[in-house]
């Protein structure tokens, strides 16, 4: 009998078959079903290590959503983005991480049938809407790079088509959760929230799945979405090079509008590089995680079942970590960002050199919600 969690394994119980996965429990009832011996140390690191997790996820997001929340009526689109990223980082720490650790304290599952379920689903519904929110945030920052006047016609809302778009997504597609997990006596007085799948094929398909909707298809997106933005920058830069070079030739003085023609603003440049540190992040974190989960399914194995894949289960939830203290970063200064640095990137933010196509002059504050 083999059991599986997704998307964190438990190997904390020590057994001659593979070990529990509590995030993807898949059980198969032609089996029996026995209660393996708990491995108390490495219970205690799980524990530590997803009690770090939950505290830096949940505080850095907070104190995130608080600065962008008192701006809230100013906020450009890529901060829009940043507020419901952060409530969607909020979702992974307190509907995945949290229960993962209370899980790991009590060592079963203590509740009903029915919040076996619905932790169930919020635990996939905070990583598809982590990860998609990501996903429009960068095509959104490719479209003001690659399509400017679309973007310049955009108005800021703290609700947009792209971001109900990811959420929709999210609550969509975690739904099967809700009718493959309940909760299931393992042994005789003892229950765990798992599911049943067919074997050997059943986690399989599974793990493949999320693998493909959750990591595969969004880090394609980005990846295409970030080298078209940095060819687009970089060729833009060199164009404004070769101007202001004729202009020394000619000993001219570029117009402010002229001077703009092709290039983009600071502004801009500098959200393209906190979501390309986003992407990296993204990448990072969760790699290890996807490679882990579908090595256990296909290739399964005693390294497979060993502490070191264990705690990789565990640190692709740092994803959440990192979030909030890259645009705090970015912001100007961790954990806070002063008022008149708030401000300026919000007159400022994302602004595609109005001048250079020729619209009639905005002032700062309707600047802020071009793009």
């Amino acid at each position: 009998m083999k059991n599986f969690s997704f998307p964190m394994q438990d190997n904390t119980h020590q057994t001659e078959s593979p070990a529990p996965h509590r995030f993807l429990g898949l059980t198969n009832q032609s089996d029996p079903i026995g209660r393996p011996e708990r491995d108390e140390q490495l219970a205690q690191v799980e524990i530590a290590v997803l009690g770090v997790i939950f505290l830096t996820a949940s505080v850095g997001n907070f104190i995130l959503i608080l600065v962008l929340w008192r701006r809230r009526k100013k906020l450009s689109r890529m901060y829009v983005f940043m507020l419901h990223l952060s409530i969607a980082d909020l979702v992974v720490a307190f509907f995945q991480v949290l229960p993962q650790l209370i899980w790991d304290i009590t060592d079963v599952f203590i509740g009903p049938d029915f919040l076996c379920r619905i932790i169930k689903y919020l635990q996939l519904l905070g990583m598809f809407a982590s990860t998609y929110m990501i996903v429009v945030m960068t095509v959104d920052r490719y479209q003001a790079v690659c399509y400017p006047m679309v973007t310049f016609q955009k108005k800021r809302a703290l609700w947009n088509i792209p971001i109900c778009t990811s959420w929709s997504i999210a609550l969509i597609l975690s739904l099967p959760q809700v009718f493959i997990f309940s909760k299931t006596e393992i042994s005789p007085g003892v229950f765990e929230c798992w599911g049943e799948f067919i074997q050997p094929w059943g986690p399989r398909a599974y793990v493949t799945w999320i693998f493909v909707v959750i990591f595969f298809i969004p880090s394609a997106i980005l990846i295409t979405c970030q080298v078209k933005i940095c060819k687009i920058i970089r060729r833009n830069i060199n164009v404004k090079k070769q101007n202001e070079c004729e202009a020394t030739n000619q000993n001219q003085v570029l117009p402010s509008r002229a001077s703009s023609v092709n290039c983009i603003s600071k502004a801009m440049i500098k959200t393209v590089k906190m979501t390309v540190v986003t992407v990296v992040a993204y990448v990072l974190c969760w790699s290890p995680f996807f490679i882990a989960q579908l090595w256990s399914v296909w290739f399964p194995s005693i390294l497979t079942e060993g502490s070191a894949f264990t705690i990789i289960m565990l640190l692709g939830n740092l994803n959440s970590c990192t979030n909030p203290w890259i645009y705090m970063y970015f912001c100007g200064q961790i954990p806070y960002c002063t008022k008149k640095q708030l401000e300026n990137t919000s007159a400022q933010d994302e602004s595609m050199f109005t001048g250079s196509i020729h619209l009639v002059d905005r002032d700062p504050e309707e600047n802020s919600t071009s793009a």
